[in-house]
């Protein structure tokens, strides 16, 4: 599941050129100087994103590596217009944002279900002699070409759509939460980037209400230089209305990973630090130790001086005992519905194109078969294969 979640594809686009006008003079037994009838070129086809809710990733984009328009028709005599071009209706999740693949400007975005966004129009057919018609000139013996089509190579990031995203290190219990306040499954062990891909769960309230909650891969200190995985996927936290930062209570010093949490995502984007933030405090069902074995000060005598330090809504959780989660349910449900959370908007700046490539190369060979691996058809000697007859693929 998690190679097929891909939220990056990069293809090359061209929209139809417009067919050309067609340039005839009408003849007939009886009308020897009919005058011009040339008909009109059809117009080409475009490029069109269109919103589908029902898709989660741009799985279905990996390896079409060209997507083009067909061609407007060219006009024909008795006035008969060309054929127009088929339009290439290109299907994308929700929260799909497009950049230049060259440059790496923002274009579009599609947010919306059956929203659409022409993102190449295709050229207009040229007009037949019929329309160049005069009174001193009354026989035109030219029409006009069709418009060029165009064509682009462009960049599609998908930044999912969810009301609150969970910010943490590596291990802070955030998939434990997801999985106790949803019915989304994801891996979950006791080792370092065990989520690996963006996770989504809709998290039920009262009265039948619900939310959507977003559970990204572990951030540490350094990635906005590349350590670990990076930030390439607080993409997905960008149009979260509240985020959830999460960081155990184990921790020695719950404020310095909390700032650390902050800083990187500062690096990524400054207009996250906007949004509405709470500090769930998690494994409170855990002894605090520091790394000699000693006993530290239990955590709710550190909570008034945190929330005073800090300044936001900090929680004490357990996601294995279920201590404190109605609370923050309540907790991120009353932030969701504040005036000032309702709008969901944020600049999406230019990317850097080779750094994103560089990214998204790598996370390819992470995928590709470990060394050592060896397959019939790649070694250069002979195999004794006698010592495999009779047990499968010869047996008689």
């Amino acid at each position: 599941m998690a190679a097929n979640f891909i939220d990056y594809v990069k293809i090359y686009c061209r929209s139809g050129k417009g067919g050309a006008g067609c340039m005839h003079l009408h003849r007939a037994k009886y009308l020897p100087k009919g005058g011009p009838d040339g008909g009109d070129g059809g117009k080409g086809g475009s490029i069109i994103l269109q919103g589908n809710r029902n898709l989660w990733t741009l799985l279905h984009l990996k390896y079409q590596k060209h997507i083009m328009a067909t061609d407007g028709g060219k006009g024909g005599q008795s006035r008969s217009f060309g054929k127009d071009g088929e339009d290439k209706i290109i299907e994308v999740p929700c929260g799909t944002v497009v950049y230049d693949g060259e440059t790496g400007e923002f274009i579009c975005e599609v947010k919306a279900h059956k929203e659409r966004v022409v993102l190449l129009k295709g050229g207009r057919g040229g007009l037949g002699n019929w329309h160049f018609r005069t009174a001193t000139n009354q026989a035109p013996r030219y029409a006009q070409p069709g418009e060029p089509a165009q064509e682009r190579t462009v960049i599609m990031q998908l930044k999912v759509l969810a009301d609150v995203g969970l910010v943490g290190f590596p291990n802070a219990g955030k998939s434990t939460l997801l999985s106790v306040v949803s019915a989304a499954k994801p891996e979950i062990a006791d080792y370092p980037f065990t989520t690996l891909t963006p996770q989504l769960g809709i998290v039920s309230y009262r009265d039948g209400r619900s939310f959507c909650m977003a559970d990204i891969p572990g951030i540490i200190e350094g990635a906005s230089e590349g350590k670990g995985l990076g930030l390439r996927f607080l993409r997905h936290i960008e149009r979260n209305a509240v985020l959830l930062f999460m960081v155990p209570a184990t921790s020695t010093d719950i404020i310095a990973e909390y700032n650390i949490l902050l800083h990187e995502l500062e690096q990524y984007n400054p207009e996250l630090l906007t949004k509405a933030r709470i500090l769930a405090i998690t494994k409170c069902d855990l002894p605090r130790l520091d790394d000699e074995g000693n006993e530290l000060e239990d955590i709710n005598s550190l909570l008034p001086a945190i929330r005073k330090q800090l300044d936001i809504e900090v929680l004490p959780i357990s996601s294995v005992a279920g201590q404190g989660i109605d609370e923050l349910k309540d907790a991120l449900w009353t932030e969701l519905n504040k005036e000032q959370n309702q709008v969901i908007e944020i600049s999406h700046a230019p990317i850097d194109v080779t750094v994103i490539e560089k990214e998204e190369a790598s996370s390819d060979d992470a995928e590709e078969d470990q060394e050592g691996t060896i397959y019939l058809n790649e070694v250069e000697e002979e195999w004794d294969l006698d010592k495999y007859k009779g047990i499968g693929w010869d047996a008689e």
